[in-house]
C-alpha cells in the first residue's frame, strides 16, 4: 500500500527534464488543472447541489456545499427557532434567535440567556443581519424524488431500452462490418461510403419520416419503436469494419479450409478479435440510449412506458421547477452510465486508436 501511494504521488509529481520544476512543468500542471475542472467541475457542482434544500439552490452568492439554516431550541419556545448574527448599528454582535417577523419588525431572543426579555428590533435599523449556517446533506431530495413519480418503473423501461438495443446495435452492426471489410464484391466501397455520408444528416431531419414509419409498422407507444430505429449506425459500423481490416485475411482462410462455415467465422473468430471495438461501441451505445431524450418523447406517450429522462421532464410544471429534485433525480440517472465507463474504460484507448477515431 505504501509502495502504491509512493507509485502514484511519483506518478502525480514528475518533471519534465531535471530535478527541478521549471517553467514547462508549471504551465503542464496549470493546463491539466484547468482541463479538470472544466470536465469534473460541473459534474461535482451537480452533485452537491442535489443535497441542497430547494431554498439553498437560489442563495446568493451561491455555496458549493450545501448548508442549512441552524436553529437552536430556546427555553419556553415548542419549536427550534432559526438562528442569526446580528449586527447593531454601534457595530456589536450578537448572535440571536428569531421569535417572529411581520414585516421589518422582528422579535429576536438569546439562546443563551432566555429569561430575558425578547428585543423588538428593526431590520432597517440594523447593520447586518446574517442567517447562521451548516453544513447539511439534504437526503430528503432523493427519497422525495423517487417517491414523486414512477422511479422504478422508468428504470426499467431504460434498462430494457438500453440493454436490448446496445445488444442489437452490436449484432447488426458487427455484421455490417464483418461484410464490408473482409468479403470483395462489386460495390463495396460505394455502400461504405454512402453509409458513412448519412453522418452528415442531421437527426432533426429524418425525425419525422422515422416517426411515420414507426406509426405505420403500428410500434409507436411501444418500446421497440425506441430500439429498432436507432440499432444501425453509421459511426458504429465505421469503428468496428476499420478495427476487422487489422485481422489478417489469411486467419479466416486457413478457418475455410477447416470447413468452418461464414457463420463460425464470423461468431468465433471475428467477435472475439473484435472485442476491444466491441467495448468501445458498446460504451457508446449505452450512453446514447441511456441519455437519449427527444426520440423516447415523440414515441412514447403513455406515462408507464417513459424512460427516465422522459420522466424526468415531469418536475417541469407550467408555474414550478422542481430543481431539487431534477439535480437529485439527474445524479440517480448518472449513476449507470458511471459504472459501465468505469468496467469498460481499459478498452477504450485500445479501441480508439486501432480503429482511427481520433
Amino acid at each position: 500500500m505504501a509502495d502504491e501511494k509512493r507509485g502514484v504521488v511519483a506518478f502525480l509529481t514528475r518533471r519534465h527534464g531535471g530535478r527541478r520544476i521549471d517553467l514547462a512543468d508549471v504551465l503542464t500542471y496549470l493546463y491539466l488543472l484547468a482541463g479538470v475542472v472544466v470536465m469534473f467541475g460541473p459534474v461535482v457542482w451537480l452533485v452537491m447541489s442535489s443535497f441542497k434544500a430547494q431554498s439553498n439552490l437560489f442563495d446568493f452568492p451561491p455555496s458549493f456545499l450545501p448548508q442549512k439554516q441552524d436553529t437552536v431550541v430556546v427555553e419556553g419556545y415548542e419549536q427550534p427557532l432559526p438562528l442569526y448574527d446580528i449586527t447593531f448599528a454601534d457595530g456589536t454582535t450578537r448572535q440571536l434567535a428569531q421569535v417572529r417577523r411581520v414585516g421589518l419588525q422582528v422579535t429576536m431572543v438569546d439562546p443563551a440567556q432566555p429569561e430575558t426579555e425578547p428585543l423588538e428590533l428593526n431590520i432597517r435599523e440594523l447593520a447586518g443581519r446574517r442567517e447562521v449556517k451548516r453544513v447539511f446533506f439534504d437526503l430528503s431530495n432523493y427519497s422525495g424524488g423517487v417517491q414523486s413519480f414512477p422511479f422504478f418503473t422508468y428504470l426499467r423501461n431504460s434498462v430494457v431500452i438500453t440493454v436490448v438495443a446496445t445488444l442489437v446495435t452490436l449484432l447488426i452492426n458487427s455484421m455490417a462490418a464483418y461484410g464490408l471489410s473482409k468479403f470483395h464484391y462489386r460495390g463495396r466501397d460505394t455502400i461504405f461510403l454512402i453509409m458513412i455520408s448519412t453522418l452528415m444528416v442531421p437527426i432533426s431531419v429524418i425525425l419525422i419520416p422515422a416517426f411515420l414509419v414507426i406509426t405505420k409498422v403500428g410500434w409507436n407507444n411501444s418500446l421497440w419503436g425506441v430500439i429498432i430505429p436507432g440499432a444501425a449506425t453509421p459511426t458504429g459500423v465505421f469503428l468496428l469494419r476499420q478495427y476487422m481490416l487489422t485481422i489478417p485475411d489469411e486467419l479466416l482462410e486457413s478457418a475455410r479450409i477447416d470447413g468452418a462455415t461464414e457463420w463460425r467465422i464470423y461468431w468465433q473468430i471475428i467477435l472475439p478479435l473484435t472485442s476491444p471495438a466491441l467495448a468501445v461501441l458498446t460504451i457508446f451505445s449505452v450512453m446514447w440510449r441511456w441519455n437519449d431524450f427527444l426520440w423516447p418523447l415523440i414515441v412514447l406517450n403513455r406515462s408507464e412506458l417513459f424512460t427516465l429522462q422522459v420522466g424526468l421532464n415531469a418536475f417541469q410544471g407550467a408555474l414550478n421547477v422542481q430543481w431539487h429534485y431534477i439535480l437529485a433525480m439527474t445524479v440517480l440517472t448518472l449513476l449507470p452510465i458511471t459504472v459501465v465507463f468505469a468496467l469498460l474504460q481499459r478498452y477504450i484507448t485500445t479501441g480508439i486508436a486501432t480503429t482511427g477515431m481520433k
